[in-house]
């Protein structure tokens, strides 16, 4: 019997009744699901499913998430992410460290929402809100009194606020607004307890300053402390794992793998970890990866993969080969894009066929938006990868007609024509590029590249130098600009340009290594040492570094005093 007619019970005079309502996914998630009293906190609590997919945020998540659509077979109740490619969870553009939405670019709720105490509680959009009109439920804070406790929460002991003249409620606290083009409002939904605190440490924002604009973090944190005490509760956790790999701090591998192994974490939080994990891999954190790759939230499957990008393919196919086949659409796509160097020679004969199958839907992915610049750029990606140059040059092409001054296209056609020998091509490409678009840094700093691959020793520091000016946050810039000038005989520059590097990126490794090097090969043992010491203070148990340090300290034992 099928699905449709095993909802249908028949009527007298052969009408029947259709108990799915015509209804294409019934939110039937709830049944068996209670809300009961906990006595030792006072509120209510639900008891979960153990069913980790969550069908009506998935389905509301379709217009309120930063997405873009990989397929139109979407089905309500499903997975988000079998059509839809969500944005990478908390991109620092998007986010602040804390998770909290910026007003920058437009974040949506769907993630932050997911972020929340209350997604992990088990409540969903139509507990807060009509999901007809969209309106709340009930107004004010009568919406979050359905569940949390008046007599404890809608009081002034609570608040703190009781002689305030405009008295906050829940949502000014806990769901504060940001602003998006100047008149669009949008509420916070990862319903978070004010963290003064990580203002005054991290520089992220709090609900407190929202209207005590004339008063310091500060001063909001020590309020804070003097009403609940020194210890910080707070659902979101992972703030300075995230600010930490921000700014390129020496424990950031170390707090990202916490967070990304920490089953109480959201899974966007674990998810986004697991991306920024990628500068770190390494024997010591690959189980972190490997547990990535079969948990059951797809976006933490996609973050373990991301986490791996930087890995050679063949080192990595055993891993990855079986999301192959993976039942989430954007999961597999990815697994294929990230195995697609490996020939198909090369690949295990088991695995091949549905190798194949993931590449034709990857194709079609990008085939679907093939009006837009970056897929067809990212098609062109996966064509060279596979080594079909010529198909690789087709989609470049194209993606630089719809958009002449998409540079991610441009830099990849060049590195194809490099590839094949067309070096010369790939110059006159890049130097129309600039011309175009001569704030572009990236372009400044390929030009740069390639004009010292000519030997145009010269022409390309210049280039470099620009790239700094129009990027100066850039570390990798500065530190390729000192390279090329201590190439140039240029010594005492380069090693001015990397310790001017230091003061804006004081982590940066590649910059403390070539400043080891510099030094010590320009007679100054005891600078050299000194660097790595710093280097080794920012890569801990790297045991190369320690070699070296070991080195010198021996170099400047046996140099003359």
């Amino acid at each position: 019997m099928t699905w449709a007619r095993a909802q249908q019970s028949w009527l007298p005079f052969n009408r029947i009744e259709d108990r799915s309502k015509g209804l294409l996914a019934l939110f039937n998630e709830r049944q068996g699901v209670a809300w009961s009293h906990n006595p030792r906190t006072g509120e209510l609590q639900r008891n979960l499913p153990t069913n980790l997919l969550r069908s009506e945020v998935e389905t509301c998540g379709r217009c309120h998430a930063r997405r873009s659509e990989i397929s139109e077979d979407w089905v309500p109740g499903r997975w988000l992410s079998e059509t839809h490619a969500i944005a990478s969870p908390m991109a620092r553009e998007v986010y602040w460290p804390d998770g909290q939405i910026r007003d920058v670019e437009e974040a949506y709720n769907y993630v932050p929402f997911k972020q929340s105490k209350m997604f992990a509680a088990g409540v969903t959009c139509s507990d807060c809100h009509d999901p007809h009109s969209g309106k709340q439920r009930i107004a004010g804070d009568g919406v979050c009194l359905q569940c949390h406790a008046s007599d404890t929460y809608a009081s002034a002991k609570h608040s703190h606020h009781e002689q305030a003249t405009a008295a906050p409620n829940c949502i000014s606290c806990h769901m504060p607004a940001r602003t998006y083009m100047v008149v669009d409002p949008r509420h916070d939904h990862s319903l978070r307890i004010p963290r003064p605190d990580l203002s005054a440490k991290l520089g992220t924002p709090n609900a407190c300053n929202y209207c005590h604009t004339e008063k310091s973090a500060q001063w909001a944190a020590d309020a804070v402390e003097r009403w609940f005490g020194p210890n910080r509760k707070g659902f979101h956790t992972y703030a300075g794992a995230f600010q930490a790999a921000s700014s390129g701090q020496a424990d950031a591998e170390r707090l990202l793998a916490f967070v990304a192994a920490d089953a109480n974490t959201p899974t966007v939080a674990r998810a986004s970890a697991l991306t920024a994990l990628a500068p770190y891999v390494s024997p010591a954190n690959a189980e972190i990866a490997r547990r990535g790759l079969s948990d059951p939230d797809p976006m933490v499957r996609i973050g373990a993969m991301n986490m791996l990008a930087n890995v050679p393919a063949a080192q990595i196919w055993t891993l990855v080969a079986p999301l192959l086949s993976d039942p989430v659409r954007s999961v597999r796509t990815q697994a294929v894009n990230l195995l697609a160097a490996v020939p198909a020679t090369s690949q295990p004969q088991a695995d091949r066929e549905r190798f194949e199958r993931a590449a034709a839907d990857f194709v079609a992915v990008q085939r679907l938006n093939a009006d837009r610049p970056e897929s067809r750029s990212m098609l062109a990606n996966f064509y060279a990868r596979r080594g079909q140059t010529a198909e690789a040059e087709a989609e470049y092409k194209a993606a630089l007609r719809l958009s002449p001054q998409y540079t991610p296209a441009v830099i990849n056609l060049t590195d194809l024509y490099r590839a094949s020998g067309r070096e010369t091509e790939g110059l006159a490409l890049l130097r129309d590029a600039v011309t175009a678009a001569p704030r572009d840094a990236a372009l400044h700093y390929a030009l740069g590249l390639a004009l010292v691959r000519q030997k145009q020793t010269e022409q390309a520091l210049a280039e470099l130098r620009r790239a700094i000016e129009l990027a100066p946050n850039q570390a990798q810039y500065a530190y390729v600009y000192a390279v090329g000038l201590h190439s140039a005989g240029r010594v005492e520059e380069a090693i001015s340009a990397l310790k001017e590097n230091l003061t804006k990126h004081p982590n940066d490794r590649e910059s403390l290594l070539a400043l080891v090097t510099f030094n010590r090969d320009a007679g100054n043992v005891a600078s050299a040492l000194e660097y790595a010491q710093r280097l080794a203070q920012v890569a801990p148990g790297d045991r190369r570094i320690s070699e070296l340090v070991d080195a010198l300290k021996r170099q400047m034992e046996l140099s003359p005093r």
